[in-house]
Formats: structure tokens, C-alpha cells, sequence
């Protein structure tokens, strides 16, 4: 993929070569365009309506990086590589920072979240910072009454299960999260020309976690909600949607370089009723973003029956997790999208050489994607030594360098 460009397209703003074929805004769904949403701080232009490849002197800063150029098929001077929950996790400098800080609180101190955002940039040295956070921050800023527990995850005092429960999870404003836009204004200071990703929890998984209460196994009141009111299942996930799109444009005009949306419990999901009751929230969330020009990422867990239809839904670049080789992955997502994947998290509490010839087979099945970004097929565990992860990120850099 590092000679290889995804087609030819109109010129971009800016200055910068023409974009690639099939990095377009996609065409509107159920009626939404990127401008339906209200915007904070106009960034995106004049009457703050967002315009494709117009972007902040932030985000221009990293449009040549590796990892951008990966997002859009471009040719690259090596494989881009970040991982997922990279900020946080198996650090000792973030445990330090974060002692006795509760999860949620410490996403709404700025200082604190530039601070482990960070540290894998640091330490590392990958190729992008993602944004630390947790995808319920955003339903916290609407009122929902949730905790993040140790060892449990997000728990909900009251699940939304009827429509008078919809009726409280009112719209996001960007001042409800002001600690995000002042965080992001830090951490691109400090990034330079490493991009920044932003990201936000996908319809389906937040609607699992409202309905459940917390985190769930087999999805019983999710899916029974889903099956026997598909109204007041449609009407929660297009709220949600909604949502979704307001918390990632904060992040887009903030100086967020890419996006990624994380479905974590979507593979539990058969694809017809992906289809018909899930990729139309999940398409509403790109198709608002899809004029600001940033590549949007999607990735769930366990969906290898899903790839196709989660590039459908918008996704610039499609994740991907062990389960299912990046060749094979790329047959079922079809062309005009990247790729980001996808190293089993386990391999690495094996060998340096198991490594090393676990990551050779995902880099050959990599070899003629149109574009790669490699990640874990899952995220950092907390267990995990960081040096592995330093030696994985130079051996990737090394292996790929042209």
C-alpha cells in the first residue's frame, strides 16, 4: 500500500494534492447533512456551515503525517501505528497521575487529560495520540445518572427502557463539555504535526449500556427493546445519534485531526439486523462530520460479519479486529476504504520473536491495501508492558520504512 494511491480526485483546500476517489462527503441519510448540527466556535468556515478539506491551521499541521496519509490512501513513508487505549491502561506514569482521581472526573480536568493523552506519544513514539476519555462522558454531560465502577464499567441508575425514559436524554450543547474544546486546544498545541483522534461511542453500544444499566453479556434487554418496539428503538438511537455527532464536531473544531466511533458491542449483532436497525444512527453520525474533511474511522469488536456494512454506514477507514485477516477484510469491506488493524492484544505477552512473526503475517496480509493503519484488533490491556509496546511500534516503523 506504501506506492499505491487510492485514485485522483478535485483539488483540495489549503493547498494540499487532490484527495483520493471514494474520500468524499457521503450523500445524506434520513435526512441529515453536516450542518445540521450547531457549531461552537465556526471554525469550519463561513456561515459555519463545514466545507470538505477545509480544516483549522491545527489540523493542517498534520495532514502530510503518516497516519492521515494511511486515512486516505495515499502513499506513506512507512505503517502508521496507534493503539487503542493507548492513553492509560498498562502506563505506570498514568497510574501515578490518576491515583485516587475518579474515571469520569478525570476526563473533565483538561490539564489531567492533555497529561495522559501524551504519554504514549511520548513513550512510544506512534504515530497518533488518541483523545483519553470514556464514551459515556457525553451522557454524563446530559445528566445521566452513571458511574464509571472499577472493574465493572459504566453503570446506569436508571436504564431507558420506555418513552418517558427517552424523554431525558436531552440534546448535547458544546458547552456541556467545554473541558473537551479546552483540552483539545492544549493537546494540539503540544502534538505539533502528530495528529490527534478523536472519538465518541457508536449509537448501538450507548443505547446497550442505557437499556442494560452497565455493561451486559447478552444484550437481553437491548435486543428485546430492539425486536419489540423497533419505534422507540429507532426514536433512541436517533437521539443518540444526535448526540454522537455534536460530541465529535466539539472535538473536529476543537483541532481533532480524524475520528474514530467505537461499536463494542455491535458484533453481537447478525447483519440483517445491522442493517435495519443499526447503520442508520451510525450512518447519521458520519454523514453530520462527513463536511469537515477529517478521515472517520469505525471499529466494534466481533464484527467480521459486519465489515461491510460498517464501511456502508460512512467510515473513511474500517477497523478491524484479530479475528479475520486484513486481506479477507478488505474482500468483504470492498474498495475505497483503508483498513486498521489488527494484532491479536495477547500476542504480546509472548516472545519478542512471537511478536515480531505474529506482526510479519498481518503486515503481509496487508500488502496490497489501498491503505493500513496497523493497531491492535482490540485495545491495550492493563497488564500489558508498555516496552512491548515501544518495541512493536519500532519494529512496525522499521519493517515498512521505504
Amino acid at each position: 500500500m506504501r506506492g499505491r494511491v487510492g485514485g485522483t480526485g478535485p483539488p483540495c483546500r489549503e493547498g494540499h494534492p487532490a484527495r483520493p476517489s471514494g474520500f468524499p462527503p457521503h450523500a445524506k441519510i434520513r435526512g441529515v447533512s453536516a450542518n445540521d448540527l450547531p457549531l461552537s466556535h465556526g471554525a469550519a468556515g463561513a456561515g459555519n456551515t463545514p466545507s470538505t478539506g477545509q480544516q483549522t491551521d491545527k489540523q493542517s499541521r498534520t495532514y502530510d503525517s503518516a497516519f492521515l496519509k494511511a486515512c486516505r490512501r495515499e502513499p506513506v513513508p512507512h505503517t502508521p501505528v496507534w493503539f487503542m487505549r493507548q492513553a492509560g491502561r498498562s502506563l505506570p506514569e498514568y497510574l501515578k497521575v490518576r491515583e485516587g482521581i475518579p474515571m469520569l472526573e478525570s476526563c473533565m480536568r483538561p490539564e489531567l487529560v492533555t497529561e495522559i493523552t501524551l504519554q504514549p506519544v511520548r513513550r512510544h513514539k506512534v504515530d497518533a495520540a488518541i483523545y483519553f476519555s470514556d464514551i459515556v462522558v457525553p451522557l454524563k454531560a446530559i445528566g445521566v445518572d452513571l458511574d464509571i465502577k472499577p472493574g465493572v464499567g459504566p453503570v446506569v441508575a436508571d436504564p431507558i427502557r420506555t418513552r418517558a425514559d427517552l424523554a431525558r436524554l436531552r440534546d448535547l450543547t458544546p458547552e456541556d463539555v467545554h473541558y473537551v474544546t479546552e483540552a483539545i486546544g492544549m493537546l494540539t498545541g503540544e502534538l505539533g504535526d502528530t495528529p490527534l483522534i478523536g472519538f465518541a461511542g457508536a449509537p448501538f453500544t450507548l443505547a446497550s449500556y442505557l437499556v442494560e444499566g452497565g455493561p451486559s453479556r447478552n444484550h437481553e434487554h437491548t435486543k428485546a427493546l430492539m425486536y419489540g418496539d423497533p419505534q422507540l428503538w429507532a426514536d433512541l438511537l436517533d437521539r443518540l445519534a444526535e448526540i454522537t455527532a455534536t460530541f465529535l464536531k466539539v472535538q473536529i473544531e476543537a483541532g481533532a485531526s480524524a475520528v474514530q466511533l467505537f461499536d463494542s458491542w455491535v458484533g453481537a449483532l447478525a447483519p440483517a439486523d445491522y442493517r435495519r436497525s443499526v447503520l442508520p444512527a451510525s450512518a447519521k453520525v458520519f454523514d453530520a462530520v462527513a463536511g469537515y474533511g477529517v478521515p472517520r474511522i469505525h471499529f466494534g469488536v466481533g464484527t467480521g460479519e459486519l465489515l461491510g456494512l460498517m464501511g456502508e454506514a460512512g467510515a473513511d477507514v474500517v477497523g478491524v479486529d484479530w479475528r479475520v485477516p486484513l486481506d479477507e477484510a478488505a474482500r468483504r469491506v470492498g474498495p475505497g476504504k483503508a483498513l486498521q488493524g489488527n494484532l491479536d492484544p495477547a500476542v504480546l505477552f509472548a516472545s519478542r520473536q512471537v511478536v515480531e512473526a505474529k506482526t510479519d503475517e498481518i503486515l503481509t496480509a496487508a500488502k496490497d491495501l489501498e491503505g493500513h493503519v496497523f493497531n491492535l484488533g482490540h485495545g491495550v490491556m492493563p497488564s500489558m508492558d508498555p516496552d512491548a509496546l515501544s518495541r512493536l511500534v519500532e519494529y512496525v516503523h522499521t519493517r515498512t520504512a521505504v
